[in-house]
């Protein structure tokens, strides 16, 4: 191969920082902390996938081809490695890894895959110049990498960043700088352990004239938004909240009741619902709030008084919410939702419930407030915010299910798995729930009712969202 005096000093350092994906891990850490809206989901997906081609390279590629190292008598000293892999050399585990991350980083967001591209490129060609794979095995871990990138799209749609189509639009008033605007704000939202110091701060830097009522952990949440609700009303204006989803949940029936626009600016942890707004940020909802741009949106309703804006389930998902929140204090929202997911894999059990009148026996049965983007279990993103249907997914439990479902992502067949049923009703009547199961919605747990009847309610929240 030939000399490049650069590479001699840089390139076996890189390829050794990889060893054992600890540069991408690295990364992963620096896009979720510094890598703006999205970041953090781009980061999971990214280990997602490295972890993936990783157990393929090290499971199945390298146990089927047994190729020898190649011979390190023709490679310089000064480019070699300290420490000789001791695997077999078919296919690269590094260049799967590198491929396989940055890959995964770009579904979710293009920016930080094009950012990290050369560095996955200059980890696959350091394994070829420092003498410890031939040009095939590099070819070969890349190819392998960016189908298990692909493969856990198919089981878990990327986000779709641009927004379903804005309307039906609504009448709502236009508050400059935010005049007439009462803005809760969650000071615990986005699972952290304590209390923002000022978590009203991001709201007055974009609508400094907006009146902001800070939710302390004390508080009662739904008694500071009827408060502000009503007051938002004799001013002729809109409630707003900053906070995730479950804070938007609460103030969407809030809104209904007291006949109010809600400005929806995220200051969660997913933050869907905005994000289903085309709502990045504060200032896109600040830049609504002040044109008085508007929409109507479904809601969902289940029982008597529940709703949600953006999903129902039962099963497995409840359970992974209830892991995550009790590991994230230690460990972080983002790796507690890993760790939840990898424990509720190996632990859940399947549920048995009559879903209107038939008996199943399922691992999720999932409704979406309108219809989701994507055939798998776990879509994201929606084709609209008005449609007035339930997007209604069941895993059915049985032989080897989750291998079968796999197996359909593997194809790229996942819509037509005889584990997976789908449709799109404006009613569901989920009967037969057993004691001690728990239901989720927009992220927020509760116990199970014995039955619960899942309905919707067309254009009932008029909400701001940018043009």
């Amino acid at each position: 191969m030939r000399h490049w005096p650069g590479g001699d000093r840089v390139l076996p350092r890189l390829s050794r920082s990889a060893d054992h994906g600890l540069l991408w891990f690295a990364a992963a850490g620096g896009a979720a902390l510094a890598g703006g809206p999205g970041g953090g989901r781009a980061a999971l997906r990214g280990v997602a996938s490295l972890a993936l081609a990783s157990a393929t390279v090290n499971t199945l590629g390298k146990r089927a081809v047994r190729r020898r190292r190649p011979v390190r008598d023709a490679v310089p000293l000064i480019r070699q490695l300290g420490k000789q892999p001791f695997t077999t050399s078919f296919p690269s585990g590094h260049s799967a890894s590198a491929v396989a991350f940055v890959t995964g980083m770009a579904l979710e967001k293009p920016s930080l895959g094009v950012l990290l591209a050369p560095l996955a490129f200059s980890v696959c060609f350091s394994r070829v110049y420092t003498g410890v794979h031939y040009p095939g095995d590099v070819l070969a871990g890349a190819a392998l990498g960016a189908g298990a990138a692909l493969v856990l799209r198919g089981l878990a749609p990327v986000r779709a960043w641009h927004a379903p189509p804005a309307r039906p639009r609504a009448d709502a008033p236009a508050l400059p700088d935010g005049l007439g605007l009462v803005v809760v704000a969650s000071a615990t939202a986005g699972q952290r352990l304590t209390a923002r110091d000022d978590p009203g701060a991001a709201v007055r830097a974009e609508l400094p004239l907006a009146e902001v009522v800070v939710c302390a952990p004390e508080d009662s949440l739904p008694d500071v938004l009827e408060e502000a609700a009503r007051r938002a009303a004799e001013l002729g204006g809109a409630l707003g909240v900053f906070g995730g989803d479950g804070t938007a949940n609460a103030a969407a029936g809030v809104a209904v009741r007291h006949r109010v626009p809600l400005a929806v600016l995220p200051g969660g942890t997913y933050n869907h619902f905005a994000h289903d707004l085309g709502i990045g940020t504060v200032a896109d909802a600040a830049r609504a709030v002040r044109a008085g741009q508007a929409v109507t949106v479904d809601l969902g309703r289940f029982g008597d008084e529940g709703l949600f804006i953006n999903t129902f389930s039962i099963g497995a998902y409840p359970e992974l919410v209830r892991v995550r929140e009790r590991w994230a204090p230690r460990l972080g929202a983002f790796p507690a939702g890993v760790a939840a997911a990898v424990h509720v894999l190996r632990t859940a059990e399947p549920v048995r419930l009559r879903v209107d009148g038939r008996r199943r026996r399922v691992w999720m049965l999932f409704a979406g407030n309108c219809a989701y983007r994507g055939p798998g279990p776990a879509p994201m993103g929606r084709h609209g915010l008005a449609d007035g249907v339930l997007d209604v997914r069941m895993i059915l439990s049985g032989r080897s299910a989750r291998t079968r479902l796999l197996a359909a992502a593997l194809t790229g067949v996942v819509k037509h798995s005889p584990v997976l049923r789908a449709s799109r009703v404006h009613r569901l009547r989920i009967d037969g729930i057993a004691p001690g199961t728990h239901l989720a919605f927009d992220g927020e747990i509760a116990p199970a009712p014995p039955s619960v009847t899942l309905t919707k309610e067309r254009g009932a929240l008029v909400v701001y969202r940018p043009r």
